[in-house]
């Protein structure tokens, strides 16, 4: 990864580019919304449970996207995940190259070798950036985010990879990046300040393969234009390689210590 890219929100308003806001939107149902059968390319390290979609269901990119046309969808009855990539509805059902499903309450992980919606098996949503935390000052969370060549290995928390190098130069999936503390934020507007507090805390989480630097949000078009542009000017060699295995308590969990 190139010190000199700058980093990329690969989220907000998109200006007619596209039918909705970028960013990966999310739907929320009850327990009583109708469940599907969904067809996975990847069925072998895919949950095999019927999925809460239907007509409501929203895709990141809109319903006629190329691109990684994400799903992810809450049962708030239930507390329950559910996360597909490559996801398209035909005259046929649903289809999906890879679906999994999480308790939000527990902090289990999948099989160790298993992907998930995203490369690193890990799953999207507590990754994404959301307007409404951003807005009440404080995200208490990391950033899940991507690059274009990554190793053919995993760390802790991630479960999986699909790296293109057998490299140590290059990072592996779950390698996670930290704003250095020593990063001045004076200048920036405060919602900027509360983003980059988050990054010199929590970090960045590589979670898949994509655009270099690209850290991925939540859809809506009311992210600021202004907040966007100064995230933007950030280059990738403020951040710094962090070593989480001191953190681990146990390989089969998120729990930290």
């Amino acid at each position: 990864m190139s010190p000199h890219t700058l980093l990329h929100p690969d989220f907000g308003p998109s200006y007619g580019a596209q039918p909705v806001p970028y960013g990966i939107p999310v739907t929320i149902v009850d327990h009583a919304h109708a469940r599907v059968h969904v067809r996975f390319t990847y069925a072998g390290e895919s949950d095999k449970v019927r999925y809460p979609f239907g007509n409501d269901t929203r895709i990141e990119g809109g319903a006629h996207a190329s691109g990684d046309r994400h799903v992810i969808v809450v049962d708030r009855s239930t507390c329950r995940l559910y996360e597909t990539w490559n996801t398209r509805h035909t005259s046929s059902g649903w289809h999906a190259g890879s679906g999994a499903t999480w308790l939000l309450t527990s902090n289990h992980l999948r099989r160790d070798g298993w992907t998930s919606a995203d490369a690193a098996g890990l799953p999207i949503l507590p990754g994404l950036l959301r307007l409404d935390e951003v807005r009440r000052g404080y995200v208490d969370h990391a950033i899940r985010f991507t690059t274009d060549v990554t190793d053919r290995r995993h760390i802790w928390p991630a479960r999986h990879d699909a790296g293109s190098v057998s490299n140590r130069a290059f990072p592996p999936m779950g390698a996670r990046f930290r704003l250095k503390a020593s990063f001045r934020l004076h200048g920036y507007r405060a919602d900027t300040r509360v983003v980059l507090r988050a990054m010199k805390r929590y970090g960045l989480v590589l979670a898949d393969n994509g655009s270099p630097w690209y850290f991925q949000g939540r859809a809506s078009a009311k992210w600021p234009s202004g907040l966007l542009d100064q995230l933007k000017t950030i280059p990738a060699s403020a951040f710094e390689a962090v070593d989480t295995a001191p953190l681990r308590v146990s390989r089969d969990s998120m729990v930290t210590k």
